[in-house]
């Protein structure tokens, strides 16, 4: 039987049509494989690069005469207590008091530094919850120190406890400060009368990329997987000085790295507590909710993970080594922990998803507890809650018999 012309005239043109068609899926696939590694690559570059601080607020009025200053609203400006305002122009850091008024678009606050009619701010500034930004500003005794750390030499401010009431001094027990990502040591300085009036000596330290320190080869961070050996370095320090028990207290970032510590230093067994304040205890889990924020599916956080833990990958996320995510996954190793733990997180941080610190309560009740925040945001408990904070650290290190009323003084 012969074919019809028409059918074996069709057939050729069928199978072109179907080629193209394929060719051009593969092209289209191609490129939105393309775009995401792309975007992917920038994503994980962005993850450990240090980054200058960020205007996220606008000053829309400053009222010299009433001491108050006009901000545009957001989920940070409209919070209750006190907080810092990062500013360029006449003043650089402006302290700031209560909401005193506030609608859809702006919120007023009372100005807790004082300014006068000469005063002149660029529109552009970022709120902060550092309160503090110098050592000076707390009114107390402290020295500046020098820790010498693998890569060179990294800045700390050393804070003495308050003297006793008979004289004495305990020069036993310190707490080591470690800021978060981005920051630098005067995100702690808020810390420091707690810890000084319980008789807790106080270390606020550096570490490596973060402005103050020494800079490593490449720049950027480890997130907690390199920064923990120069905190490490304090900890050594601390106990050339005297230290005989240690508490680490981390912030964000500060938290990864304290958490190394207490699983890799040599130093673990002087470890006698560690505070978390809105911790990065999962990096996994933050990232990706990160990237939720920002619109970005989750292919594209996954190959960024996947491309900042490979080794193939460093060239190109200018990390110079592996991220080992799986190593600074604390619930997961959450059985190898040993010392008591007290996280004050926010569930509705913002930034650092409460999971992962709910998720290490499960897995380890016997060490960790979890003191739970609303409203208060990232790293800004203090300042959201300063009485509750202070009482939820104060009672908790009093309990493990770390401070001089635990020891039987009167302070």
């Amino acid at each position: 039987m012969k074919t019809p012309r028409h059918a074996a005239s069709a057939a050729p043109a069928l199978v072109v049509a179907v080629q193209l068609t394929t060719a051009v899926l593969a092209a289209a696939l191609a490129g939105v494989v393309g775009a995401m590694a792309f975007v992917s690559v920038r994503v994980a570059r962005r993850v450990v690069t240090p980054a200058a601080r960020q205007a996220d607020t606008v000053i829309l009025g400053l009222d010299t005469g009433a001491q108050t200053i006009t901000l545009s609203r957001t989920a940070d400006t409209q919070l209750p207590g006190r907080y810092g305002l990062f500013t360029s122009g006449s003043e650089s850091y402006l302290k700031l008091g209560s909401v005193l008024a506030e609608d859809e678009t702006s919120v007023k606050r009372k100005l807790l530094t004082r300014v006068d009619n000469e005063t002149t701010l660029s529109r552009d500034a970022a709120f902060s919850g550092w309160y503090f930004d110098s050592p000076d500003q707390l009114h107390v005794p402290f020295t500046s120190e020098l820790i010498g750390a693998s890569l060179g030499p990294c800045p700390a401010w050393f804070f003495p406890a308050a003297p006793a009431p008979d004289g004495g001094a305990d020069d036993e027990t310190w707490v080591i400060q470690i800021h978060g990502r981005g920051t630098t040591r005067a995100e702690c300085l808020r810390a420091v009368p707690p810890f000084r009036d319980l008789g807790i000596h106080s270390l606020l330290v550096s570490y490596r990329n973060d402005g103050e320190a020494p800079r490593s080869r490449t720049g950027t961070y480890g997130l907690g997987a390199t920064e923990w050996r120069d905190v490490d370095a304090a900890i050594a320090f601390a106990r050339r000085r005297g230290a005989k028990r240690i508490v680490l207290m981390g912030w964000s970032m500060g938290g990864s790295i304290a958490l190394q510590l207490a699983l890799s230093s040599p130093h673990a067994d002087v470890i006698a507590g560690i505070v978390l304040e809105s911790p990065v205890v999962e990096w996994r889990v933050v990232l990706d909710h990160q990237a939720g924020l920002l619109g970005l599916p989750h292919a594209v956080t996954d190959m960024a993970i996947g491309a900042l833990g490979a080794d193939w990958a460093t060239r190109v996320t200018r990390t110079g080594e592996p991220i080992p995510f799986d190593r600074l996954d604390v619930v997961a190793r959450a059985a190898e922990l040993r010392h008591p733990i007290l996280i004050l997180h926010s569930d509705d941080d913002g930034f650092v998803p409460s999971d992962a610190s709910h998720d290490l309560l499960v897995a380890r009740p016997d060490l960790v507890t979890l003191q739970t925040f609303d409203t208060a945001r990232h790293t800004k408990l203090w300042n959201y809650d300063q009485e509750r904070w202070i009482t939820v650290i104060g009672s908790w290190l009093t309990d493990l018999g770390l401070t001089r009323v635990a020891a039987g003084g009167d302070s």
